[in-house]
């Protein structure tokens, strides 16, 4: 993709937004970032691109820098619905996205995953075992590290494994993995999408330029996945349960077996080896550190899929038996006065709570709120009447989760973290769990769900300071 002498203007001056103007500055190319963030709301980057001759236009958009363009990319955070997109796009101007613009530069095989729920820790996870095996991994995405920082760099990894959200594949026009992870498709982000229909087809686009000799790795369980995923090209793999005749992995209480009767030789290396599938393979997972049903599905899907870029079994089941999880995926803070404290600020939707909430067989004390994104709270009236005591509720979603919730549990509206913290606190008694799994974004307070998470844990943590021992 020859980029030199163009006007390429970016649109969104965050983390993805920064990498792509640099990237494209480095490459010759006459850039232009805007954002609709004013100068004072944006960080020191503001004079470091001023100094490297891109123009920022701050503030707002102007229609007339995108239809002068010869290529806009959209940051992953800018709708690509926006009238100045579609306006340049009407005057035959192209858009794409950082995901595309990456893949344009990137040489080495992609093993992406994407879905509603799972996706960091299934990414991590998958990553861990392929560094395991001996392989060079970048890891990156949605996931933090824009995978265009890649493309610029030395490009020294043997394999990227990369988490993908809906926002980025809504700009994809060639992007290929060559194995494709979808692990989950629920109501979520319809405060961007029209109906749920059109954010499915948006998660579904991970595979429409795969070719028949790659591999689709699927939650055959999700009756979504499997309604959308009857035509695609590419060799599916199923889990946690494959059906009659089907390949892929299957999830037994503690542990993953992964076989198949259907053995071929194959000789390229994104394939499951013949000897995985001649071979039963059988991975114990007694010693797993992921809480949760849905985590040990996500387990099962980062092994299938691990072992489709090459990882060896012994590897895997070392990541399996060490893997540690990530921060605000239920994360253990602390136990105070026998009471356990659990960040789950990743929980952005309402699928993320059941799943949270299912975890523990232990009276619940569930802090909720934030930014509502169009989710349906009512779907947790019956989980939340059988697992929760109390429920506290927060941000500018506080009063319709509470008319939602109505009758099924005591709530408590609060104004703070350390507020919640402090009435979860006092409401639980030893054995129970105060769980932080909002159930929606973050932006109305915080950040992102990061600032979030570390709010509940610095909350919690001056409570512990000032509780006796």
């Amino acid at each position: 993709m020859d980029i030199a002498g163009k006007s390429i203007v970016v649109v969104g001056f965050g983390i993805t937004g920064v990498a792509v103007a640099r990237f494209l500055k480095n490459r010759g190319a006459a850039v232009v970032v805007t954002d609709r963030a004013s100068e004072s709301d944006l960080g020191p980057e503001v004079q470091e691109f001023q100094a490297m001759g891109v123009c920022l236009e701050l503030g707002g958009h102007r229609s007339e820098t995108f239809q002068k363009a010869d290529l806009i990319v959209l940051s992953p955070g800018v709708p690509h619905t926006i009238a100045p997109v579609l306006n340049a796009r009407q005057q035959g101007v192209p858009v794409i996205g950082e995901i595309e613009l990456a893949a344009r530069y990137i040489h080495q095989p992609v093993v992406a995953v994407t879905g509603t729920n799972g996706k960091t820790t299934t990414t991590e996870l998958l990553g861990d075992m392929l560094k395991r095996s001996g392989y060079r991994v970048y890891v990156g995405g949605n996931i933090g590290k824009p995978l265009i920082d890649y493309a610029g760099g030395k490009q020294e990894a043997d394999v990227i494994v990369a988490e993908i959200s809906s926002f980025q594949l809504d700009t994809i026009e060639t992007f290929r993995p060559q194995v494709g992870v979808l692990l989950n498709i629920t109501v979520d982000h319809l405060d961007r999408y029209p109906d749920f229909e059109a954010y499915a087809a948006s998660k579904m686009r991970l595979f429409e330029n795969q070719h028949t000799d790659d591999i689709a790795v699927l939650n055959g369980c999700d009756p979504m996945v499997r309604s959308l995923t009857g035509n695609i090209k590419s060799r599916k793999l199923f889990y946690p349960e494959p059906g009659s005749g089907e390949a892929g992995a299957r999830l037994d209480h503690h542990r993953i077996t992964i076989g198949s009767e259907k053995a071929e030789p194959r000789d390229k290396q994104f394939r499951i080896p013949n000897e995985a599938f001649g071979n039963q393979i059988s991975l114990d997972l007694s010693e797993i550190k992921l809480t949760g049903r849905h985590n040990h599905e996500n387990a099962c899907a980062a092994a299938l899929a691990a072992l489709c870029a090459g990882a060896q079994p012994e590897a895997i089941q070392r990541s399996l038996n060490q893997f540690q999880g990530s921060a605000h995926r239920l994360e253990h803070v602390s136990a105070i006065d026998g009471v356990d404290f659990y960040n789950d600020s990743k929980a952005t939707n309402v699928d993320a709570v059941v799943r949270a909430v299912q975890c523990f067989s232990r009276p619940v004390v569930l802090i909720m709120g934030g930014l509502d994104k169009g989710g349906n709270f009512k779907d947790l009236r019956e989980i939340v009447s059988r697992h929760v005591k109390k429920l506290l509720v927060m941000g500018q979603a506080a009063d319709l989760i509470r008319s939602s919730l109505a009758g099924t549990v005591p709530t408590i509206t609060v104004s703070s973290m350390t507020e919640a913290v402090r009435q979860a606190h006092g409401a639980g008694t030893a054995g129970d769990v105060v769980l932080l799994s909002p159930g929606c974004a973050s932006f109305d307070m915080y950040d992102n769900y990061a600032q979030r998470g570390n709010d509940f844990k610095e909350s919690v943590a001056r409570l512990k300071r000032k509780t006796p021992a």
